[in-house]
């Protein structure tokens, strides 16, 4: 991903839009360390030291993980930086400390960084509002092998936007795959499931089965670069922003 990203940078460069790239951060051990990028038109260092690229006006993008995610949050704090974190499995406590470090500086936090995901969201709560539970919602999701959260955390972004189509919790009403003699399905529930196999991307179906028709939300990533764009868009929209708690709604102005 980090290589995508100072691509997506490099390809706005390319076009006229302001934007410099300050530094790309491995780990202390990588044997990459004081080398360039490799990516035509950006002019940084690969480097370990985090902290040392931060000041107010430079925006973090974040594809780590979730400790990874917490450490850089709180470097961007404590320097005044913009963070767009683009990590999911997060636990409810790191959530919490992403909302109150969203009240000293500007982070865009969502499960998906994709334009065409973040649309999908929206329309995913719409017919789970018109259809209510006269329709059965189970949502698919299939990854690659190497993909270490399951679900994914788009699909819980589906899983929620439909809890709230329903007016419902979704801790009340998810299901998290089937085994066994489980009985009939109970009438509200929210069926997730998810797949890991090969090199996927990321394929993400929302499922809606009435009596006699079902409705299928599909969306297919073809490449990582899409969440790339998304996230390199999400830094160029807190230019100037004050502290808060964006996400990709807000940076598309749904």
């Amino acid at each position: 991903m980090g290589q995508m990203v100072l691509t997506a940078c490099a390809n706005r460069i390319q076009a006229g839009q302001d934007l410099k790239v300050v530094g790309a951060v491995e780990t202390a051990a990588s044997p990459f360390l004081g080398q360039a990028t490799g990516i035509d038109g950006i002019d940084a260092k690969i480097v370990s030291d985090l902290p040392s690229l931060l000041k107010p006006g430079v925006v973090v993008i974040d594809f780590t993980s979730p400790e990874g995610s917490m450490a850089a949050l709180d470097a961007c704090r404590k320097a005044g930086a913009a963070h767009v974190l683009c990590t999911t499995g997060l636990s409810a406590p790191q959530k919490q400390a992403i909302a109150d470090a969203a009240k000293t500086i500007p982070v865009v936090f969502a499960p998906n960084m994709s334009m065409g995901v973040t649309i999908m969201f929206r329309v995913a709560e719409m017919v789970a509002k018109v259809l209510k539970d006269d329709f059965d919602v189970e949502i698919i999701e299939a990854h690659h092998h190497h993909k270490k959260d399951s679900p994914s955390g788009t699909a819980l972004g589906f899983a929620e936007a439909v809890a709230r189509g329903h007016g419902v919790s979704l801790d009340e009403k998810a299901n998290y795959g089937r085994e066994g003699l489980v009985g009939a399905r109970p009438k509200g529930e929210i069926g997730i499931h998810a797949v890991r196999g090969g090199d996927i991307v990321g394929d993400h179906t929302v499922l809606y089965a009435g009596d006699g028709e079902r409705i299928e939300l599909k969306h297919m990533a073809h490449s990582r670069m899409t969440f790339a764009q998304g996230a390199v868009k999400a830094a160029l929209f807190l230019a100037g922003k004050g502290p808060g708690l964006y996400n990709m709604f807000d940076v598309l102005g749904l």
